[in-house]
């Protein structure tokens, strides 16, 4: 059974799986494969969805957890964070919109709108997996310990 604590490592996953499906579904539109495109980005949304489910029960039951981290890396790991958040702030209605339209065979209304749903979402999903890393990898390593022996 998973654990309140194993869930940082399911939401990297989650982040990892919707950027792996976001660039696929890319590259398939790409080459004029739209039924694939559109299952690769409902898959991508509905990860999206267990992703920022599980992130709030996390949350919601331990709280903020603090980078421990010093130097040049906290500026850094500060730095991705908050463009992250931002970003990530504004993924569902991105998201939500440009589906909305794709469903209702608004095409064109729908290109204009994923030209900057999809960059936005790939970031903050590639940036969700390395603020795991950096939060509970990077700075367990240099502690002494890991996030499974917790």
């Amino acid at each position: 059974m998973i654990g309140v604590h194993d869930l940082p490592v399911v939401n990297a996953t989650l982040n990892a799986t919707a950027a792996v499906l976001l660039v696929w579904g890319h590259a398939l539109i790409g080459r004029g494969r739209k039924q694939a495109h559109q299952r690769l980005m409902v898959s991508a949304f509905t990860v999206s969805i267990f992703f920022l489910i599980s992130y709030l029960m996390y949350h919601a039951q331990v709280g903020s957890v603090r980078y421990r981290g010093t130097g040049a890396m906290r500026t850094t790991y500060l730095t991705i964070l908050f463009t992250h958040t931002v970003l990530a702030a504004m993924v569902p209605i991105l998201a939500i919109l440009t589906l909305r339209r794709a469903l209702k065979g608004e095409f064109a209304r729908h290109r204009r709108l994923a030209k900057w749903t999809y960059p936005i979402w790939l970031y903050v999903s590639v940036t969700g997996v390395v603020v795991y890393l950096m939060l509970y990898q990077f700075t367990a390593a240099e502690s002494g310990f890991t996030l499974l022996h917790k």
